[in-house]
């Protein structure tokens, strides 16, 4: 079984290490006892590309998961889950 986002596997991975590499540069900001304001700025930019990840597998989750369900109640569980998901995101 592949998951909805296996076609774009390589480009979330890229996604989710440049994300990484964000947060242990927010990490030696602190360190080096940087600018209030520009740590900020970094924080910010972490989470706006968090965002992006995100609907991105909502994205894929929709196509694959949804779209793909076999029955009308399989679709709507589906989308329970995804609305569930997104709930705890908040």
């Amino acid at each position: 079984m592949s998951h909805g986002y296996y076609d774009d596997k390589d480009l979330l991975s890229k996604r989710v290490n440049r994300i990484a590499g964000q947060v242990r540069g927010i990490g030696r900001m602190v360190e080096e006892d940087k600018y209030c304001i520009d740590i900020l700025t970094q924080v910010s930019a972490a989470k706006s590309a968090l965002d992006k990840l995100t609907l991105e597998l909502v994205r894929d989750h929709a196509r694959h998961c949804l779209a793909g369900a076999d029955s009308e109640e399989e679709r709507k569980a589906k989308a329970d889950e995804l609305v569930n998901a997104l709930g705890r995101m908040s």
